[in-house]
């Protein structure tokens, strides 16, 4: 999806991502289908309508889930036993760390277009599905959890009012009449969320006013009542002394308020635990923890962009505002003793007692009901996203209108499992442990695309920073394990679980990776502190530009130059002969994909850089000059030898693409769209080839002027990595032959040159790969005749010791015959003999240093090793030459096998610390 312009990229953002897994072949193609895909998703959005404005769809949500029952039962246990001071504390704590979080919901919600799944959509939009789907599905859960919760408090409410215990006595209790009445209260949430978010509104405005009416009366009733005595409730499971039964509501008095400022930490009478910081902390956090309802609501309405930010924030400083009214004015009229011991005193001081049991039934019902319907927009988002393939699928199905009933009725199922464990008690921490997970998700979310810079980024809230995001993110893991540890561990492993089981199941999305953008932020910044002014010989490593002139004939070769690089840098090089001034577009454009899927298929590490040139040594320089970026760059040109070896195509055959590791085991054979192998005879230039002979060498001779290093390896079409390096001592040993020393020129018997030292280097270096550890090296010293074979091998030994590289030295004498066919090579104008003499001669004279010698010194033919290192001679500087050069190549490594010959230009190892 890399060719998509960033508007056209922007307008798919919100789409269905049908289209996700198409292979695109070219430019203009890819124009076609957006423009298609945005019609699909403009129809689309024209059939489902958004009707709900800032007010109903997001300030009502929002402020009901927040208020729930905290603002009417739990206001009283927080200033009775924390005092004002800390009680105010906690809330400045408290909407710090939401007000953190709400700044990154809206900047993540004024960056595009937002569609349904509220924090989900968010979350997998800027992370990936990874992080989307793990924490999608965990936000799902806390809905559902959080909605059976919410319906078990309302039972409960409802059975102290009018059960055997309650003032009324209308309603029997027990275990199944409670799951009854919970069956009952689900089922009437289920009814409005079927009918859509529209009636759902319309219920939330309805209670909303209710609560309203309930909060007004309890302000005026503090101004309203007089002074009065209070009955105390008796103490669960009380074994001490017996506390006063009865308390006093003072109405506002100076003292009442200075009894109330400090802390008073006490036992709770209905658990009958101790209380601390800790645990009054996190029960008051559960009454901020309903900023999402709104961004839940995403998918309904109008303007989520516009909607989501507003309504959000306004919900939040209303709630602040009276939360704080209520514990200053409870501070001031109420005893200690009538807050610590009464948790539903605000009931018994208001005007109209029945009036507070009305705003805990309205407000309970609400938050219920959003819940539910939020659940039932984060499953509709997860199906329609395709991350668990097809378990969700029926999860799409949507009415006319477009509400998603099927979701609702997974959902309304799921709350009506949860129903049947009675109590949740031990559900509730964990419930809010998710809640703050996502919250700090969401906050990661923003973070991330504030760090990664993105210049698509430019959301229109801009009251946010890093720093805030930060901030959130720390607020809420200290609050989720302040909470409960435990159960904040085990919420961070099974998000972690999840995240690894989409990570492998899920199909690649086209939303685009946040950490795509991160790595490139970091690369840079990195590549820019990598000096190649500071380079030493100490930290060298191989960095490879490999040139392939067909993938499908090239397999052993590229899997086998993966293997050398050493945790360098890794380019596989492609020459396109053409010239873009006749052609209508780039042609090299279309093939990355394919380029980038055999990467993949080899489980290679390299890059892809492909060029156009008129010709293949202009294609090599270009390649050579631009490739990599600052410190990385290749310093060492890898080419296929000039030969006349029929190619195979590995990329084809089954029997030969079985031994190629792969990723994905189902799909062995991915389709590639490399052109097919042409044979030797299809009459295209010489022999077949898109370049003659002087130009191959011509092409080595430039990388040398260039101060890279080469290396032509031949015959490793014939290599198999799979069953080279599966080979064992039980089976044979396995071999790599070293031969430092110039066999074109048999005077020249040094191995210390820098060219001799980089085939040990090479050499060494995949010795050291976990695959090839168990191999030998065997190095092989030609001596001439009437030298010390044991003083060489003593110094070499010494050589290779000081080097630490462990090897078996061999001895071998120049042959006679051998040094008298490589010194007639150079009188090429006294003799010309013919071509099978010619080779007859050659071939005897190599048999004397690669064949089995009768009694000789060093047997070398038994046992063959995988792979050979020859010593590479410098291209003659007559160009005239360059075929002679290149005819004594091929006759000197003739059958050998795999063989690379190397000639190395720069210093590669060292002796110091």
């Amino acid at each position: 999806m890399s060719e998509r312009t960033p508007l056209l990229h922007y307008r798919l953002s919100t789409s269905v991502n049908e289209q996700s897994g198409e292979h695109h072949t070219c430019l203009s193609g890819e124009t076609v289908e957006q423009s298609l895909a945005f019609s699909r998703l403009k129809s689309a959005h024209q059939s489902r309508p958004k009707k709900l404005s800032t007010f109903f769809g997001v300030v009502i949500p929002t402020l009901l889930s927040m208020f729930s029952v905290v603002v009417f039962l739990r206001i009283g246990f927080v200033v009775g036993q924390c005092g004002l001071y800390q009680a105010i504390a906690m809330f400045l704590v408290a909407y710090f760390i939401i007000s953190m979080t709400v700044l990154s919901v809206c900047a993540i919600s004024t960056n595009g277009a937002l569609d349904a799944g509220g924090a989900y959509y968010m979350i997998s939009r800027a992370l990936g599905p990874e992080f989307g789907g793990s924490l999608g599905v965990m936000f799902f859960l806390a809905n559902v959890c959080s909605s059976a919760l919410y319906i078990l408090g309302l039972v409960e409410a409802i059975v102290a009012t009018f059960g055997p215990a309650g003032s009324l006595q209308v309603l029997p209790a027990g275990y199944w009449w409670s799951l009854l009445y919970a069956t009952g209260i689900l089922l009437l949430c289920l009814l409005v969320c079927l009918v859509g978010a529209e009636i759902y509104a319309k219920a939330s405005f309805l209670i909303f006013l209710v609560v309203m009416i309930v909060l007004a009366s309890i302000f005026i009733s503090f101004f309203a009542m007089s002074p009065r005595t209070i009955l105390l409730p008796a103490a669960h499971n009380n074994t001490g002394p017996q506390p006063p039964n009865m308390a006093n509501f003072t109405g506002f008095k100076l003292d009442t308020l200075l009894g109330n400022l400090d802390a008073d930490y006490a036992v709770d009478y209905t658990t009958g635990t101790m209380m601390s910081f800790a645990t009054v902390f996190a029960v008051m956090f559960n009454g901020c923890t309903g900023i999402m309802a709104g961004s839940n609501m995403s998918g309904d309405l109008k303007n989520p962009s516009y909607s989501i930010p507003r309504g959000t924030i306004t919900a939040v400083i209303f709630t602040f505002i009276i939360y704080n009214l209520l514990s200053l004015m409870v501070a001031c009229s109420c005893d200690r003793i009538l807050l610590q011991r009464d948790y539903s005193f605000l009931r018994d001081i208001n005007v109209w007692n029945p009036l507070v049991t009305v705003g805990v039934y309205s407000s309970t019902m609400s938050a219920a009901m959003s819940n539910l319907i939020g659940a039932s927009r984060i499953l509709f988002a997860l199906a329609r996203d395709d991350l668990f393939g097809t378990v969700l699928s029926p999860a799409k199905k949507t009415s006319h209108n477009g509400n998603p009933w099927v979701s609702v009725l997974l959902s309304w199922f799921l709350v009506q499992f949860v129903l049947f464990t009675g109590k949740l008690n031990t559900i509730a921490s964990i419930v809010t442990i998710f809640f703050l997970l996502v919250y700090a998700a969401v906050d990661l979310a923003c973070l991330a695309l504030e760090w990664a810079s993105a210049p698509n980024f430019r959301p229109t809230f801009r009251y946010f920073t890093w720093h805030t995001c930060v901030l959130g993110i720390v607020g809420c893991a200290v609050m989720m394990f302040l909470i409960n540890a435990i159960y904040a561990s085990a919420s961070i492993a099974f998000m972690l679980l999840l995240l690894l089981l989409i990570h492998y199941l899920s199909p690649t999305s086209s939303w685009g990776y946040i950490s795509q953008a991160l790595i490139f932020h970091q690369v840079r910044k990195y590549l820019l502190m990598l000096d190649v002014r500071k380079d030493h010989v100490k930290f060298w490593r191989p960095q490879l530009l490999l040139m392939v002139s067909n993938p499908r004939s090239s397999v052993g070769l590229i899997t086998f130059i993966n293997d050398i690089k050493k945790s360098g840098l890794y380019v596989l090089g492609h020459v396109q002969l053409g010239d873009l001034d006749t052609l209508p577009s780039n042609p090299l454009q279309c093939r990355y994909d394919s380029w980038l899927s055999l990467v993949d298929h080899l489980n290679i590490k390299a890059f892809v850089n492909l060029t156009l040139a008129d010709s293949v040594r202009h294609g090599v320089q270009h390649l050579l000059f631009i490739s990599g970026l600052g410190g990385m760059r290749p310093n060492t040109l890898v080419l296929g030898f000039y030969d006349d070896c029929t190619p195979k195509d590995k990329l084809t055959d089954p029997a030969l693409t079985a031994t190629v590791p792969t990723q994905d085991p189902e799909d062995e054979r991915p389709p590639y769209h490399f052109p097919a192998l042409r044979p030797s005879n299809d009459g295209m230039g010489e022999n077949g080839k898109v370049m003659g002979p002087q130009e191959y060498v011509a092409v080595i001779a430039d990388a040398m002027k260039m101060m890279k290093n080469v290396a032509l390896a031949r015959y490793f079409h014939q290599f198999d990595r799979a069953s080279t390096i599966s080979s064992s001592p039980g089976k044979g040993a396995l071999y790599v032959d070293v031969w430092p020393v110039n066999l074109l020129r048999p005077d020249s018997s040094s191995y210390v040159d820098t060219c001799s030292l980089f085939l040990l280097q090479l050499a060494c270096v995949l010795n050291m790969v976990r695959a090839w550890r168990h191999a030998r090296l065997r190095l092989f010293l030609c001596v001439e005749e009437g030298r010390s074979l044991r003083g060489s091998e003593e110094k070499l030994g010494q050589l290779l010791k000081e080097l630490r590289i462990k090897a078996n030295v061999y001895t071998v004498p120049w042959d006679q015959q051998v040094a008298l066919h490589w010194q007639r090579q150079g009188e090429a104008g006294k003799r010309r003999p013919t071509h099978q003499s010619q080779r007859e001669e050659e071939g005897l004279g190599k048999r004397g240093l690669f064949e089995e010698k009768e009694g000789g010194d060093g047997d070398y033919a038994c046992p063959p090793p995988a792979v050979r290192f020859l010593y590479l001679p410098h291209p003659p500087a007559d160009t005239q030459l360059y075929t002679a050069y290149l005819r004594q190549l091929d006759l000197l490594t003739e059958d050998l096998g795999p063989t690379l010959l190397i000639h190395g230009v720069t210093p590669v190892l060292t002796t110091d610390l």
